[in-house]
Formats: C-alpha cells, structure tokens, sequence
C-alpha cells in the first residue's frame, strides 16, 4: 500500500518519493493517520479509511483548496488522493505543529474573518455534497438561509437521527419555529469550515495558524464561531480579534444554541450515548424562546 502512495506522490509532485518511514499520529476518530517520510526527510500526513470513503477524501480536498485559494488562513494543501487494497487514501501537506500563543490566536481570529467575506453569488450550500464526520453533508444552493439550515441541517439530521432509534418529540415544533428563530437575520452566503472545534485549529511552530478537516460550505458564518464555543471555547484573543475585523451582529447568542443543535444531533448519530438527551434539552430551550 504504502508504495502505491509513495508512486502517487511522486507523480504529483514530480519528484521521486519512497515511504521508508510510516508512524501512526493523532488524526481524529474518523480515520487512520500516519505521518510517512522519505531518506531525505521530505514527510507527509496520511488519512486511510474503507474504499468506500473515497467521495469524502475527494470532498476535503476540494474544500481545503477553495480555503486555499482565497488567501485568507492556511490549511494543509492536498497532494494526492485515490484508493488503494481496500482502502482509500489521501495525502496532505505536513506541518510541524507547535503551541498557540496570544499573536497566533489573534491571527486566527483575524484570517478567519477575512475567510467568512468570501461569499457566494449562488446563494447558501456548495457545488458538491460532502460529509460532517462521516454523516452525510447536504449542500444544494438555496437562497432563503432559515430554510436551508431546517431542511439541510437540522432537518436531516433529525431524519437519520430518528432511523438510528432517537426520540426527539418537539422535533416537528423545532423545525416549523426555525424561521422564527433566525427571522430578520439576513447573513452573507459565506466561506465556512463548517466543523470549526478547537481540535480543528492549530498553529505551526512558526506561530502560523492553521485549520484542518474541513466540511465547507457557504452558509452564516456564525455557524464556525458557535462551533468554536461547543466542546471549549477558543482563547479570549481570538474572539477579540475576529469581532474587530469583522463584527458579530446582534442576537449571536441565541443563534448560536441552534447552530450548535446540528452537531449535537450529528453527534447523536455518530456515537449515540447521551447526546440524544442534550439534543432535546437544547430544542426545549430554543422553543421556550419562541
């Protein structure tokens, strides 16, 4: 396997690479990871999964190079990617990852501003499918952001969610109080990670941030910073940062409680276990508002 890749790699990059070295490295619960290296030191960051992952590795690659090409904050360039004995593969640019200091966070918060004013003339959604984990992600183009988010987002979720065994009675009430909820906001159709917790933003040695494992679309881009407060929230420098280059509109707070219901509920569906009752607690705090 490993030699098949290192053939792939040296196509792409044009110049001859052997997988003399292969480690295994954190990379999430999603995929296997390894760091691969060569004689001369040349490494790069490897994603396995079955074959039948392929669409999602094609998925990264596309949205990593759409971050990539606006200039805005780094992520790790796709080198390669394809299917090999049984498994599919894709190969990423190696970073040398150090700590987060207060100039890097401010960076982050800054260059991911600048990410979320890219926006889309088509509307919310992206040319392609991709997938949140390894949930399906639905991205067709709409132009009314409230529906998107109930039928996209959430409404799907709550579909798989409810194949998977979970009960969620106020789901039907939840998904009709959506517009309500988001009424008389009016977000740009912005460039968004999409799954923006804090094990998906990092920082080079060299102090650089960058963010990793996308699932990008174009939507509210309040969906990263309410993503970014789930699971423990980024340092106070990179809040400062980003609401000085691009401020936050007023009634964040209570959207935020609702964006973050899409990824308890995908969590529901990956894992199970308690999320199905945070799941309903979150839905009865954001009725009791409405």
């Amino acid at each position: 396997m490993w030699n098949s890749i290192a053939t792939q790699i040296s196509q792409v990059t044009g110049k001859l690479f052997h997988a003399t070295h292969q480690r295994p490295v954190g990379g999430g619960s999603i995929n296997r990871a390894f760091a691969i290296s060569d004689p001369d030191h040349r490494a790069y960051f490897v994603k396995l999964n079955d074959a039948s992952c392929l669409a999602m590795f094609e998925a990264e690659a596309l949205g990593l190079q759409q971050i990539a090409a606006t200039q805005t904050i780094r992520v790790p360039l796709p080198i390669c990617w394809g299917t090999t004995q049984g498994s599919a593969y894709i190969v990423l640019e190696w970073l040398d990852l150090g700590y987060g200091t207060h100039r890097a966070w401010a960076a982050m918060g800054q260059q991911l501003a600048a990410m979320h004013r890219v926006a889309s003339p088509q509307g919310f959604g992206w040319e392609r499918n991709n997938t949140i984990g390894l949930t399906p992600q639905i991205n067709a183009w709409m132009s009314d952001w409230p529906a998107f988010f109930a039928e996209q987002r959430i409404g799907y979720q709550l579909q798989l969610a409810q194949q998977r065994g979970g009960h969620f009675p106020q789901a039907a009430q939840l998904l009709a109080a959506i517009p309500q909820i988001l009424a008389g906001h009016q977000p740009l159709p912005s460039l968004v990670h999409g799954d923006l917790w804090s094990g998906n933003a990092v920082v080079t040695q060299l102090e650089e941030p960058v963010i990793v494992d996308p699932a990008v679309y174009f939507g509210d881009r309040e969906v990263d910073l309410a993503m970014t407060e789930l699971f423990g929230s980024f340092p106070n420098d990179f809040y400062r940062a980003y609401d000085q280059a691009f401020p936050l509109e007023p009634g964040y707070r209570q959207r935020k409680l609702l964006y973050n219901l899409y990824h308890i509920l995908n969590h529901f569906n990956l894992f199970g276990g308690s999320y199905e009752h945070q799941a309903n607690q979150m839905m009865a705090t954001l009725l009791s508002g409405h």
